[in-house]
């Protein structure tokens, strides 16, 4: 078993570490850590945490439709937030839906990350005919919004697919066209890192010992390439829940039975001249603190993770 001392020791060396020292020293970053971790553990335990269960109909009553937040004349104390037009909690379906657009974007940006630091290492590395066809792609592809890449592959894939199966594969078709619009950012980053990291004597060592060009790659170039690609994933998953939230609001995302916020956000958005503000209201705001606080996290590892600013 460690001694005290030992683990006091360890304690102290990881505290006083330069990116643990910069993200205490910064109340900017850890208040955004603080709301961020909030909001991934009241959303994904959802289950636990949310007054009501919006997803059971057996315990949604409409004679509870459209019921103010509770500090205004005619709310009830059951419903903090108020109720929608089903007489959904406000509340429990904003931690439900978060839940699903978190999902959506953690997913999507794993996806894209997988596919485009392979195809960045192989693009570096490699060079030649593959390195011009993959960036050649790239480029294709950064000459058109992202939103509209997802909203091609989302159209496609609906297209394809028998209209009885759009529910069942709408989470997996969004994050499939979200991570396709996001991949070439990872290729671009990866692949100036490679150029840079297979020249160095490292490399040329393990190419003499004999060593595969796959293990190469993942066991001596991705660990030193990896840095830039967590900034970009963090901003990624921001960006991720943006363009859920978007096509969610267009009709083209999740289907009303298992609403996210952007889901929320459109249907709150045909009451609200009606006076039902909270409706559209608390979702949008819960979207906005969602990003919010994912952006101020990754502009921190940003600086954290630069030699230059150090």
């Amino acid at each position: 078993m460690p001694r005290p001392d030992l683990i006091k020791g360890r304690f102290a060396a990881f505290w006083n570490k330069d990116i643990v020292w910069s993200f205490r020293s910064s109340p900017v970053t850890v208040a955004a850590a603080v709301l961020a971790l909030i909001i991934f553990v009241a959303c994904f335990g959802a289950a636990w945490v949310a007054p009501h269960n919006p997803m059971d109909v057996a315990t949604v009553e409409l004679m509870d439709a459209g019921l103010p937040p509770v500090w205004q004349s005619g709310g009830d104390p059951r419903f903090l937030l108020g109720t929608d037009v089903q007489g959904r909690d406000i509340l429990s379906s904003i931690l439900y839906g978060g839940r699903i657009s978190l999902t959506v974007g953690v997913l999507s940006v794993l996806f894209a990350a997988v596919l485009g630091i392979t195809l960045g290492l192989v693009s570096g590395y490699f060079g030649g005919t593959i390195d011009t066809i993959i960036m050649r792609i790239a480029e294709v592809q950064l000459s058109f919004p992202a939103i509209l890449i997802a909203l091609l592959v989302d159209g496609v894939a609906r297209g394809l697919l028998p209209a009885e199966q759009h529910e069942a594969v709408a989470v997996p078709v969004l994050v499939l066209s979200i991570g396709l619009s996001f991949w070439v950012q990872y290729a671009r980053t990866v692949r100036g890192s490679t150029l840079v990291e297979k020249q160095r004597d490292y490399v040329s060592a393990a190419r003499i010992i004999g060593l595969s060009p796959a293990l190469i790659l993942i066991r001596h170039i991705l660990p030193n390439v990896i840095g830039p690609v967590l900034v970009i994933a963090t901003l990624n998953l921001a960006l991720a829940v943006i363009t859920e939230a978007t096509l969610s609001f267009l009709g083209v995302g999740v289907p009303p039975t298992q609403p996210s916020l952007g889901t929320l956000i459109r249907i709150g958005n045909e009451y609200l001249f009606s006076g039902e503000w909270w409706i559209t209201v608390w979702p949008g705001l819960a979207l906005i603190l969602m990003v919010l606080s994912v952006n101020l996290l990754s502009d921190w590892l940003r600086d954290a993770l630069n030699p230059k600013l150090r």
